[in-house]
């Protein structure tokens, strides 16, 4: 590979490294300041300092928006879109296919399943998130066996077995949805299903956070694996790894992310199919490069989609909404960009 501002000589350059762990923390501290409120940056700072020290602080309504309202947020909001990239990016490699996404498997609609029967029974946010997190990882176990043991086609059957596990879970969905209240269940469970981080507190971050960083280490510690994954079987075994053992090992990383991230914030699409290509385009397909810049541009990405979520009006909009109605067009343009670099 040619040498880029990204990377020079195998290796990223020192630019790339710093803009890569600055580009999310720059985005969070300028969205600390925005919202229905606005706080000027200094009594941002001034508040992170005060939570770091323990000091009284002067302005209690500035340090309560950014440290109690804000500042979950936006830490949900990392957590979840540097999971959901490097998932998506997994998932991508692992099946050769530049259209996966985080819920080939089915874990979303498991997910979605548990977070609506839990929402049914009046269940806290917290034991919504266990319950949703838990269904979905039932839902690739499902996936899973569906599949069976095949060495051959084991690819393809595990997609068409989340294809099924997907149609099925999103129907018992559908069926929980239908015999809900329509006046006070029913709403509540459309607006999570849409995607929002309303919700986010330190307690959801500390569910959910250790499955998500787990699977994100797995995954980038193993991430010059996913080069050879995505070649054929038979070149594959020639490295000498075991290519079942280490598919499975990505699946389960890839699920326990998607899982959790799905439990702490609801559905959220486009940015594990949205953010890996963008990485493509800038440091080529070698999983070594592509891993550690998704993992930076989905905590940045996701961090503005939350901004503007809560300041575009003065009703929240869902996430979903707004990732479709960004990611959309900026795919567009990603691929009219690779077609014409073709050309």
């Amino acid at each position: 590979m040619k040498d880029t501002i990204w990377i020079k000589k195998g290796r990223f350059t020192p630019l790339a490294v710093v803009l890569m762990f600055a580009f999310p923390l720059v985005t969070a501290l300028i969205c600390l300041c925005f919202g229905r409120m606005n706080v000027p940056a200094g009594e941002v700072l001034t508040a992170l300092r005060t939570a770091l020290t323990g000091e009284s602080t002067s302005n209690v309504q500035n340090y309560s928006i950014v440290i109690n309202l804000r500042l979950p947020r936006i830490l949900t909001a990392i957590i979840v879109g540097a999971g959901l990239a490097c998932a998506g990016n997994a998932y991508q490699s692992l099946f050769s296919n530049p259209l996966a996404t985080p819920d080939i498997l089915g874990v979303t609609s498991g997910a979605c399943v548990g977070a609506i029967l839990a929402i049914i029974l009046s269940c806290s946010i917290l034991e919504t998130q266990l319950i949703a997190l838990v269904f979905g990882l039932i839902s690739v176990c499902f996936t899973l066996k569906i599949a069976g043991k095949s060495d051959g086609r084991s690819m393809v059957y595990l997609v068409l077995a989340g294809t099924i596990a997907s149609a099925l879970f999103n129907a018992l969905g559908s069926l929980l949805k239908y015999t809900a209240d329509p006046q006070n269940k029913l709403p509540e469970i459309t607006y999570w299903l849409l995607g929002s981080f309303t919700s986010a507190s330190y307690q959801k971050i500390l569910i959910g956070c250790p499955l998500i960083v787990a699977g994100i280490i797995i995954i980038y510690l193993l991430r010059w694996r996913l080069n050879i994954l995505s070649l054929s079987d038979d070149e594959a075994r020639s490295s000498g790894i075991n290519i079942k053992q280490t598919r499975m090992l990505f699946i389960v990383a890839s699920t326990l992310i998607t899982a959790s991230a799905v439990s702490m914030c609801g559905q959220v699409g486009w940015i594990g199919l949205l953010i890996p290509h963008a990485s493509r385009m800038l440091v080529g397909s070698n999983n070594r490069y592509v891993v550690p810049l998704s993992l930076s541009l989905g905590a940045s990405f996701m961090i503005l989609i939350d901004t503007l979520s809560r300041s575009l009006s003065i009703i929240e909009l869902p996430l979903s909404i707004l990732t479709a109605i960004i990611g959309a067009p900026a795919f567009i343009s990603l691929l009219n960009k690779t077609r014409s670099n073709l050309q």
